[in-house]
Parts: C-alpha cells; sequence; structure tokens
C-alpha cells in the first residue's frame, strides 16, 4: 500500500478510521467500510476507489486535493465521484476544476451534490448523511453519517407475517425508518457549532476538531475564527455519549508531545478512555 502522505489509522465498531489532519496543513478522513470519506486536503493513492466524498468547506487545507482525486479516477477509467459540499461553493468548484483541464489535458468528471445545513442525502439504502451548519470563519458544514433502520410499528407487532403483508399490499405502511448515527465529522467549528447540533454528542464515533491546547491563548480569538480549545472539551465532557471520539485539527505549534502532555494534564482519563488525540 502506497503512503504518500501522513496517515493513521483506527478500528471501531466495524468501522476503519484512517487519516490526517493538521490546521493549515492538509485534513481528510477515510472510512472504507463506509465507502466514503470527508475533505480532501490531501488524497492518498489508496483511497481512490472510494467513490463518495464530504467536503465542510473551502479553505485549502481541506479541499486542494479534490481535482486531483476526480483526475486519478478518470485516468483510472473508474466511475465519477460523487462530492457533497456546502451548495453555495458548487459554482467556484465547478471553476476550480474546469481551470485545470488546460493543464492536465483531459476533463474532471464528477457529481457536485450541493448540501444545505438541515438537509439529507442517500448514499445507499442503508446509508444516510444528514447536514449541519456549523460555525467558522466561512460558512461550514458538519456530517452525520447514519445507518437506516425499519422497525416494525408498535401497533402491529402482534400480527402474523401473513396480516403484515396484506396491510402492506393496500398501502398501509408497517415499519418507522430510525436512522443510527454511526459517525459525526464536525470540520473546523466554534463549541457554538457543537451546542446547536448536540446530535454529535451522540454519534457512535466523533472527530471533532480541537485546534487549540494550551492556557494562554485568547478563547473569544479562538472562538470568534471558528475554532475549538481543549478547554471546549473539559466544560462539556458530560455530553459526550459517544463510544469514540477523535480529536484532531491541531495547530503546528504544538509538537506531539507536548499535545498529549496539555490534553493529559486537563483530561487526565482521556474521557474515560474515550478520547483519541490524532497526532
Amino acid at each position: 500500500m502506497l503512503k504518500n502522505v501522513p496517515i493513521r489509522s483506527l478500528q471501531h465498531a466495524g468501522l476503519t478510521v484512517e487519516g490526517y489532519s493538521r490546521a493549515a496543513v492538509q485534513t481528510f478522513w477515510h472510512i472504507g467500510e463506509l465507502n466514503l470519506g470527508f475533505d480532501l486536503g490531501a488524497h492518498p493513492w489508496d483511497f481512490m476507489g472510494t467513490p463518495h466524498w464530504l467536503i465542510t468547506h473551502g479553505h485549502l487545507d481541506h479541499i486542494a486535493a479534490l481535482p486531483l482525486y476526480v483526475a486519478r479516477r478518470r485516468m483510472m477509467k473508474m466511475e465519477p465521484p460523487t462530492i457533497l459540499l456546502p451548495k453555495y461553493l458548487i459554482g467556484a468548484v465547478r471553476a476550480m476544476l474546469d481551470s485545470f483541464t488546460p493543464l492536465d489535458r483531459g476533463k474532471f468528471p464528477c457529481r457536485l451534490v450541493g448540501m444545505e445545513g438541515g438537509q439529507r442525502y442517500d448514499l445507499s439504502r442503508e446509508i444516510v448523511v444528514e447536514a449541519f451548519d456549523m460555525d467558522h470563519s466561512m460558512p461550514v458544514l458538519g456530517y452525520i453519517v447514519n445507518d437506516r433502520r425499519k422497525k416494525l410499528k408498535p401497533e402491529f407487532r402482534d400480527l402474523t407475517g401473513e396480516q403484515i403483508r396484506d396491510l402492506r399490499a393496500q398501502g398501509t405502511e408497517v415499519v418507522n425508518e430510525i436512522l443510527v448515527p454511526l459517525v459525526g465529522y464536525t470540520g473546523d467549528t466554534s463549541p457554538r457549532g457543537l451546542d446547536r447540533n448536540p446530535r454529535f454528542y451522540e454519534t457512535k464515533i466523533l472527530i471533532a476538531e480541537m485546534t487549540f491546547l494550551a492556557d494562554d491563548h485568547q478563547m473569544e480569538f479562538i472562538h470568534k475564527n471558528g475554532h475549538l480549545h481543549l478547554i471546549d472539551f473539559v466544560k462539556r465532557k458530560h455530553k459526550f455519549k459517544n463510544e469514540l471520539i477523535i480529536a484532531s485539527h491541531f495547530s503546528t505549534r504544538y509538537s506531539r508531545r507536548e499535545a498529549h502532555a496539555l490534553i493529559e494534564r486537563q483530561l487526565p482519563d482521556l474521557l474515560e478512555g474515550r478520547l483519541v488525540p490524532w497526532i
């Protein structure tokens, strides 16, 4: 397997999370079992087969590798990928892709799906993506990936299979749709983005930014620029119901050792062992 960019990998609940994120450097995440990735600040060759990518916003450390990804799939004669992204970015992203045609001597075929907060998109019969308005220095979307399940309505539980079949034949809806939140991805956001979208606290896996860590930072400035500080996690530690919380997007001012030391000083139990600093 060709590793041409920094990458880490972790398995949880049958899902393999792979990626790397450093503020202003590059951010990309990949979950092969769900056939999707988040953001394209870089793009390892072995992620090329993933057909769906969810983009949070237009900062280059989150989107710069999009032309490379699309061109690679074209070169390998793969189907054009589907890119979910904030609706307001579609024109600019299409213009960016078209601008590479004279350089690459090829087109950049892909399906751009504009999303707004509150919208859903079916990746498959089982997987449903929800978009959420977060809070950053530019408009940004966070995403929750759900497993769609069907559950028989309570009033029909005592019926036989034949009776349920007859009701369906008559056009009666006998099941409720249940969305089980598997993965939440905040993108870049201040704590306001989390607090106004509390479903992120309930996903099995949460991938969240934690850009700043040290005590001497000005919290007001950090939040104004749409980022999270370690203290924001400390203040909300009782809200996180997630099985796994990946903290990422650390500022380049921190070394790996410094980041771990600062986090473990404030959260010595790492949220009961559920918090993984991804650095």
